[in-house]
């Protein structure tokens, strides 16, 4: 299959739909039903994660979700697209987030990389890249029929 490309506005209402597209996506590439769940929260999670700090710092640019299924492996790409230097701290109430960017507001009270950590426990391989298009989440699963 093709990658299929998604990208939206940074709305908690858009968390929903990419949500059910990644679920869709990966039963038609064949991960087993056993782990659509896992994919369903994972891709959730770090959709939640780019929305909140797009519209902290970034409320103009698009999420974006790229969803493929490669070498017996569905894989799903969550990228906030604020730029690195958008995300700068300072402001009140700012902490460090040693996953990348800054938490603000009431998320600084959350311990940094929690999201991070619900997403590892979830997926069975997580990347974490920044670059200048912004953070990048890799996460992938395998396909049914395929080895761990």
């Amino acid at each position: 299959m093709a990658t299929v490309e998604l990208t939206f506005t940074a709305l908690p209402a858009h968390v929903r739909t990419a949500r059910l597209v990644a679920t869709a996506v990966a039963r038609r590439s064949g991960v087993d039903e056993s782990l659509l769940d896992e994919v369903r929260l994972a891709v959730g999670e770090a959709c939640s994660r780019a929305v909140e700090g797009h519209q902290l710092y970034c409320p103009a640019e698009p999420v974006r979700l790229a969803l493929t299924d490669l070498a017996g492996r569905f894989e799903v790409e969550v990228t906030d697209t604020c730029a690195p230097g958008a995300r700068s701290p300072g402001g009140p109430g700012t902490v460090a987030d040693p996953a990348g960017g800054w938490m603000a507001g009431a998320d600084a009270g959350v311990p940094a990389g929690l999201g991070i950590a619900v997403i590892e426990g979830l997926a069975d391989d997580v990347q974490i890249s920044e670059t200048p298009a912004g953070t990048s989440i890799r996460m992938s699963w395998p396909l049914a029929g395929a080895d761990r």
